[in-house]
């Protein structure tokens, strides 16, 4: 191993210098390879053979630094002698950095965020000169020569179609570091997007935090190929619910890079692929519907070959390529020709869709806005049902509406949790939305379409609409006032003061309550004593979740702006009160101090609230499917609660119908806010601080070459005094005489 030592300063004593000599020798002769750079400040000469020496005898430089104008010049010597190996042998290495966010050229945008940026990486190698005089003595680097490849463009050989609703893949570095994942945040909301301060250096672990043994992540980064599995639990719509499964993981590594490849695929999908044929007239008839639309950042077609194309969107690329208008197009025959038969078979929905808008314009009840189709090769199918202008949800299904539409990390929202739904049931949800109030006024619901087989029952599409809030609600207090007695009256219904009725869904958020307010918060806010009851039944279950990659708020002190602007005057201004208060502390301590530290000093500290990167615990909730009904009291201080909740059937909703009569204060609420683990488990952040993970040395290294000219060490520039200017002086002195 070659370590090398650079700016090494010595002082001006001659003991610093001796024992500087000493440690190289030591060095020598425990036989530690090292090279060390020395440079000498100014122009004093005195030490110049002894740092010369350093230098010569470790294979390294000495340069010394006379002016500001050698600097630039000489500082980067070291460079030729660190490459003299690499030209020896005729290496030119090809390097990769780590990710690192820029902005891309127009050709690229459309793999970038609304702002232009998006995740790179470079790859580069040096440029050597390879003249024979120059080779061995100082190894002269010309240049770098790279490019930077957007990351996003490693993964196109991986079809998004192939992984299932839940897969996807990912890759990290030879020191365990994010290439890319889709879990992977490097930017956060501040007024407007701003980098993470250790976006670059996010490790798998901290993304993949299952694995506590760090099983998948040592695999990957030692380069070698197999499959792990485990059970993970996958946040989604904005980390407020979340999605138990088994993920089975295959890796490997890619050849030529310090990366390794990894694909994560969810049991019970993936594994089947349904395929269908259809003639290309039929499916080209279909695909020209203008409620069809293809996920622009699926690759369907290679648009990036020729110039020409570049401006094609997917779906006017895949209709050119059919009719043969573009010859030099390349495009996935495969997966096109799914496209063409999920076209042809979802084409009578529209009809469908239409004829439910024209009956509906009849009645001025338009409390469904939008139908949504999709399809598992991202085929989608929209339908309006109001005017555009008209919509509650202006984003829903906009680009910016990243967790809503197929992108390349992942299908749908609404079609990944239809996906985890019964067959046959409806997944209600309240979108959450990014400010901190989380409101919504719409509903939205779907449901997965499935090939049902007694061996194998892939989704093949999900089907739901969007809704106003309002119209859902008042649905449901419709339904409610209906009862099974004879005479229509109910016993109690949720009328009565005396009960509290709620609509939640299977992850403990509100949909219907009472009082309006209390829609799309969590229900152990609201009711915290019946949440801790139906936990305690097993009627839900806590989910502990890890945010590694979190941004917590910090009050910091800062100067006031115009404050810096005294600084001399204020120095001053302290110095003379620190003399002052000596003289008299003995007279007038306290009064003195209070005094003296009066609020204009205060004034010009104020306190900032900035974010900083931090770990964070927070809970997540999902109901038990097995539990279709209960009831139960809670004992309280002074009266007793009671509590009924039952499950709407072919849905993740469920009813529950509250004694108000019984506050029960004494019962905290349930809160999902995050916790800074910090401040809560200090074994835990521990315990990631003196875990040393695996990093992976680079394959190749090129520290010292045996045919190597070491005697190039450099020198001080010649600082004797020429025999006229000496002989001058003395010549003048007698002529004066």
């Amino acid at each position: 191993m070659l370590r090398v030592f650079r700016g090494v300063f010595i002082p001006q004593k001659s003991t610093l210098c001796i024992s500087c000599a000493d440690l190289v020798q030591t060095w020598m002769l425990v036989s530690i390879c090292v090279r060390i750079f020395t440079y000498l400040i100014g122009r004093e000469a005195a030490f110049a053979d002894n740092l010369k020496w350093m230098a010569c005898a470790n294979k390294g430089f000495f340069t010394q630094i006379s002016t500001l104008a050698d600097v630039q010049e000489n500082v980067m010597e070291y460079l030729h002698v660190l490459s003299r190996p690499k030209v020896i042998d005729q290496e030119h290495d090809v390097v990769w950095t780590e990710a690192y966010i820029d902005s891309t050229l127009p050709q690229a945008q459309k793999l970038a965020d609304d702002q232009g940026r998006v995740l790179m990486t470079t790859v580069a190698m040096p440029v050597f000169s390879k003249q024979n005089e120059t080779q061995r003595s100082k190894g002269i680097l010309l240049g770098v020569v790279g490019t930077d490849v957007p990351v996003k463009e490693l993964l196109k050989t991986i079809p998004k179609y192939k992984l299932g609703i839940h897969g996807y893949a990912f890759a990290i570095t030879n020191n365990g570091y994010i290439l890319t994942h889709p879990e992977l945040r490097p930017l956060y909301e501040e007024g407007k997007k701003r980098r993470k301060p250790n976006y670059s250096s996010v490790d798998l672990s901290e993304v993949e935090w299952e694995d506590r043994d760090d099983v998948l992540r040592n695999a990957m980064v030692n380069r070698k190929t197999g499959k792990f599995s485990m059970e993970v639990k996958k946040t989604v719509d904005k980390g407020k619910r979340v999605l138990v499964m088994t993920n089975d993981y295959y890796y490997t590594d890619i050849k030529g890079t310090p990366f390794s490849l990894g694909v994560a695929l969810s049991r019970g999908h993936g594994k089947y692929f349904f395929r269908g044929n259809v003639t290309i007239e039929e499916g080209l008839h279909d695909l020209e519907h203008p409620d069809v639309s293809l996920a622009d950042e699926w690759s369907y077609c290679n648009t990036d070959l020729h110039p020409e194309h570049r401006h094609l969107s997917q779906l006017e690329a895949i209709k050119l390529y059919l009719k043969g208008k573009e010859p030099l197009l390349q495009c996935d025959k495969e997966l096109i020709q799914e496209v063409l038969f999920d076209a042809v078979v979802s084409a009578p929905i529209e009809a469908y869709w239409t004829s439910l808008a024209l009956n509906k314009s009849e009645n001025s009840d338009k409390g469904v806005e939008v139908a949504i189709l999709g399809t598992r090769t991202g085929l989608s199918r929209t339908s309006l049902f109001v005017g555009a202008e008209q919509l509650t949800n202006q984003d829903f299904l906009r680009a910016g509406d990243k967790e809503n539409i197929f992108n390349a990390d992942h299908f749908p929202l609404w079609y990944r949790r239809a996906a985890e739904q019964l067959p046959g049931s409806f997944v209600y949800s309240i979108p959450f939305s990014t400010g901190t109030a989380n409101k919504s006024n719409v509903v939205t619901a779907s449901t997965s379409i499935q090939l049902l087989d007694e061996r194998k029952s892939p989704v093949v599409a999900a089907v739901g609409i969007q809704m106003k809030l309002e119209f859902f609600q008042r649905k449901f207090w419709t339904a409610s006032r209906q009862c099974a007695a004879l005479d229509g009256k109910c016993s109690i219904s949720c009328d009565d003061e005396t009960v509290n009725c709620y609509l939640i869904d299977n992850n403990g958020f509100i949909l219907v309550s009472e009082d309006y307010t209390q829609t799309g918060d969590f229900f152990g806010e609201v009711e915290g004593a019946v949440m801790h009851k139906l936990l305690t039944m097993g009627s839900f279950k806590r989910i502990t979740l890890y945010d590694y990659q979190a941004m917590c708020r910090a009050n910091k002190e800062s100067s006031d702006s115009a404050h810096g602007l005294l600084d001399p005057y204020n120095a001053f201004l302290a110095a003379a009160k620190w003399i002052m208060t000596e003289l008299v502390l003995f007279l007038v301590e306290f009064n003195l101090c209070s005094w003296w530290h009066s609020d204009m000093t205060a004034k010009a500290q104020k306190l900032k609230q900035t974010l900083e990167p931090c770990d964070t615990e927070y809970p997540a909730f999902v109901s038990e499917r097995t539990i279709k009904e209960t009831s139960g009291n809670i004992a309280c201080e002074d009266c007793s609660k009671s509590f009924v909740i039952q499950q709407i059937p072919s849905s993740n909703l469920f009813m529950v119908v509250v004694d108000s009569s019984c506050l029960c204060e004494s019962v905290a609420p349930i809160t999902m806010a995050p916790i800074e683990i910090s401040q809560h488990n200090e074994s835990l952040k521990c315990e990631r601080l003196k875990a040393q993970k695996i990093r992976r040395r680079p394959e190749s290294c090129h520290g010292f070459h045996p045919e190597e000219n070491a005697r190039e060490c450099g020198g001080a520039p010649s600082l004797q005094a020429k025999m006229v200017l000496i002989l001058f002086p003395l010549l003048l002195l007698l002529f004066l005489r």
